[in-house]
Order: structure tokens, then C-alpha cells, then sequence
């Protein structure tokens, strides 16, 4: 599974901190909502088509929380240029 996209509510600890993943395998699209940090409780959706996909990330990064993208990690074996 590749991470293609990440936001994050811009807030800190467990009561606070929620993040938006999306991310792909093969033909099918996932996103995860996770609130509570690296150690916090998620929900997940999949779907066939990216459109759907991001339908339901728009969705979810609305309200009053300002959200900010991340840069998703780079894959295993990646080396910076030298």
C-alpha cells in the first residue's frame, strides 16, 4: 500500500491531534481518519475510483479545524540525492 497524501489538524497531543491519510493499493483507494496521534483510534474507508476517495477527504477536512498537508514518507529503499 503507497501513501499518496497526508493532512493534519495542526494540533497537538492525544484529545487534540487528528490526521486524514490517503493512500492506494493496486485498483483500490483508501482513506484513514485517525484521531489521537500515532497510538489513536482510526476509522477506514475504501473505495474503487480516486474521485470517490477524495470526495469523502474533502468531507472530512471540513470545519473549523485548519488543516495542513504533509509530505507523505518516502518509499522503503528511497536514498536523499547526494
Amino acid at each position: 500500500m503507497e501513501q499518496r497524501r497526508h493532512w493534519w489538524n495542526g494540533k497537538w497531543g492525544r484529545l487534540a491531534r487528528r490526521d486524514v491519510f490517503l493512500r492506494v493499493d493496486g485498483d483500490r483507494w483508501h482513506v484513514e481518519q485517525r484521531a489521537g496521534g500515532a497510538e489513536g483510534v482510526s476509522q477506514f474507508y475504501e473505495y474503487a475510483s480516486v474521485d470517490e476517495a477524495e470526495e469523502t477527504v474533502r468531507a472530512l477536512l471540513e470545519g473549523p479545524d485548519t488543516w495542513r498537508e504533509l509530505s507523505p514518507r518516502p518509499p522503503s529503499g528511497w536514498a536523499p540525492p547526494v
